[in-house]
């Protein structure tokens, strides 16, 4: 795999039990993100309890690895707190237990004030597409996120000290 020239590690929190991005929680996928300013990354080696077929990842959590990315790319890219309104997947190879792969999100189009469309894309060690999606995200500021709940005082907190926004 390519190292990834100018990305910087982007600051995770340790105080929340997310499947995919927790480092905390064991059962877990533990993604870390990196970041260029125009697209966010992760490597993420699946581990064997995940598997669907053989060795091959379950199609949920290569589709949870994608979600992920997409959310951290709209998060950290438009500075906005994000839930996922839709998303599609399409699976071109398998994703193989055990083995690194690298997921990479970007922003494709902003539509209007509230929604994002996001794209994912999941690569093998020999840099071919395993899957891609694209997500359609709605955006909320702190304060819209706070009054419906969507984020406690804690998370918000921290949301706004790692992009340095009020």
């Amino acid at each position: 795999m390519k190292i990834k020239e100018n990305f910087r590690q982007l600051p995770s929190s340790a105080t929340h039990n997310c499947f995919a991005c927790s480092p905390v929680n064991s059962a877990g996928l533990q993604m870390k993100f990196f970041t260029n300013e125009k697209s966010v990354f992760s490597r993420v080696t699946i581990p064997n309890h995940l598997c669907g077929w053989n060795n091959v990842a379950h199609g949920g959590v290569v589709s949870t690895i994608l979600d992920e990315i997409m959310s951290w790319a709209a998060m950290y890219l438009l500075k906005r707190i994000t839930l996922t309104q839709s998303m599609t997947v399409e699976f071109m190879k398998p994703v193989i237990i055990s083995e690194t792969m690298e997921a990479e999100g970007r922003v494709l189009e902003l539509k209007g004030k509230r929604d994002a469309i996001i794209e994912g894309v999941i690569t093998n060690a020999d840099e071919k597409v395993c899957a891609r999606s694209t997500g359609t995200f709605k955006t909320f500021s702190p304060a819209v996120a706070k009054r419906l709940k969507i984020a406690d005082d804690g998370m918000l907190k921290w949301f706004e000290s790692l992009f340095d926004i009020k």
